[in-house]
């Protein structure tokens, strides 16, 4: 039987600040990170009218990868739609999309793909891209619930909590569950974006979540030496593996705040989502760009 609550909290020290990393990237081997806790009501409620599970996004999408286990484990079928697939990685699948047809996704393909015409059946459930959907909260209240036990145990008197945000929705959740500050990042859109996607999902700005900005843009999916060399550093210093797309950008911005607002009274915990799947497709993009020796 599967369960994903109380995954472990790890101390570390990166450039002389001490850090906790909440490790949800080992919640479950197959089903982890913040997707698992995304789609954790899904998985714990029964939805007898349900065979199907329909959602779209890009081909080597963690909540792609998620929802294919979620599937696989209720029985249902899966279909994902996707608006391109490389004839490299059709030839060759690795990562998320190999995996997730592993488990039986049927993948559509379609560059004309109009989420306003789809039309649902009553047996199909549908996903919205990312899981920034409302039924999130459920399994991101439990994190919250963990992280306050932890505080309690611990005698912690401040907590501030540090994640890099796709749809913002996992920050967004935590936020509204934990009295300490939750801290968050854009690693897809700006800041605005974030903002608005926040809104979407929750009304009331008490709950949202402070937005630092990246120094500098980062095009999503784009490859920065930068990048991947915080990402090695990190990897060294604290010996666990984080995700190549949005971990970099997520550490830059925190490491920064740290070197400006760190207070030894305060204790600071960065949550690692897991998405490690995708590392391997991202490395080799790296390695084609800029060569082994990066």
């Amino acid at each position: 039987m599967i369960d994903i609550v109380n995954s472990i909290i790890t101390k570390v020290t990166i450039d002389n600040f001490p850090i906790l990393i909440k490790r949800d990237d080992l919640l479950n081997k197959d089903f982890s990170g913040n997707k698992a806790r995304k789609f954790y009501y899904f998985f714990k409620n029964d939805f007898p009218h349900i065979n199907t599970i329909i959602s779209y996004g890009s081909n080597q999408s963690n909540a792609m990868y998620s929802l294919s286990v979620l599937a696989k484990l209720k029985g249902w079928n899966f279909i994902y739609y996707t608006y391109h697939i490389s004839s490299q990685l059709q030839k060759y699948p690795n990562g998320n999309y190999k995996e997730a047809l592993a488990n039986g996704m049927q993948l559509i393909v379609d560059e004309n793909f109009d989420l306003t015409k789809l039309i649902l059946q009553k047996d199909q459930l549908f996903i919205d891209e990312g899981g920034a959907i409302q039924e999130a909260a459920y399994g991101i209240k439990i994190l919250a619930d963990e992280l306050k036990q932890y505080v309690q145990q611990n005698n912690i008197k401040k907590l501030e909590v540090f994640l890099p945000s796709g749809t913002g929705t996992t920050a967004l959740f935590l936020q509204k569950y934990l009295d300490h500050k939750v801290i968050t990042t854009p690693c897809v859109g700006d800041k605005e974006y974030l903002k608005k996607q926040f809104y979407i999902l929750e009304h009331n700005i008490q709950y949202h979540p402070t937005i630092l900005k990246p120094e500098k843009k980062f095009h999503f999916g784009k490859l920065y030496k930068q990048n991947y060399k915080i990402w090695q550093n990190i990897k060294k210093n604290t010996n666990i593996e984080f995700d190549l797309l949005y971990d970099p950008i997520g550490w830059q911005v925190f490491l920064k705040y740290l070197k400006y607002n760190y207070k030894p009274t305060t204790t600071y915990i960065y949550i690692h989502q897991g998405g490690l799947l995708g590392n391997v497709t991202m490395q080799e993009r790296y390695i084609y760009k800029y060569g082994e020796d990066i």
